[in-house]
């Protein structure tokens, strides 16, 4: 286990479940089934998959944005837009044992936090082609969001082994990856790399 979450997106591979597979046994923190395109009668076929292959490796599957859908399937775990976790209701959000969230300031998270997020993602950090064209918010921007709250801040954007150390030193707890994993041939060795970087620091 690392303090890596992946954050997939199916087009980025060809055979999703078969990548999704080999990430779950490579062991990284957990897994968000983050896929924005769909409907939710598709993020719902596709997130029982997804929890079955997260389940059987023992890798926490945290479904995306559909919170009742994640109940419906027994998720325990969402991630949510910071809109979307201020419109959830208290009832709602009881029935969730973890609830993270996207954030693009120190006041969103400050936010998020108050809302009762367990934890955030903060970006983007690094130049990414997830988000070409848009400059990244960077190091400075990850330093005042770890410093405004007392849960675990993900640093997302551009991450990769060797800027992993960066964000671990501005209060960072770990960091979301996506393209890097989606696309990688064996995501073993791929986590390996940031295990390094953590062992070395």
């Amino acid at each position: 286990m690392c303090n890596v979450i992946c954050v997939t997106n199916r087009g980025l591979c060809g055979d999703f479940p078969a990548q999704l597979a080999k990430i779950a046994a490579a062991k990284p923190r957990a897994v968000i089934l983050r896929e924005k395109d769909l409907s939710p009668q598709e993020y719902r076929s596709l997130a029982e998959q997804a929890m079955r292959i997260c389940a059987e490796h023992g890798v926490p599957c945290v479904l995306h944005s559909f919170a009742e859908i994640a109940l419906e399937l027994g998720a325990d775990s969402i991630h949510l837009p910071l809109h979307i976790l201020a419109e959830l209701p208290a009832d709602v959000k009881a029935k969730f044992r973890v609830i993270g969230a996207s954030c693009h300031s120190a006041a969103d998270a400050l936010k998020a936090q108050e809302l009762g997020a367990a934890y955030i993602t903060a970006g983007h950090i690094f130049a990414t082609d997830c988000k070409r064209g848009l400059p990244p918010r960077g190091l400075d921007f990850l330093r005042e969001v770890c410093a405004a709250v007392s849960i675990p801040v993900y640093a997302i954007g551009g991450i990769s082994a060797e800027n992993y150390a960066l964000v671990r030193a501005e209060g960072a707890a770990g960091a979301c990856v996506m393209s890097g994993l989606m696309t990688c041939p064996d995501p073993s060795v791929y986590l390996d790399r940031f295990r390094e970087e953590s062992e070395s620091r």
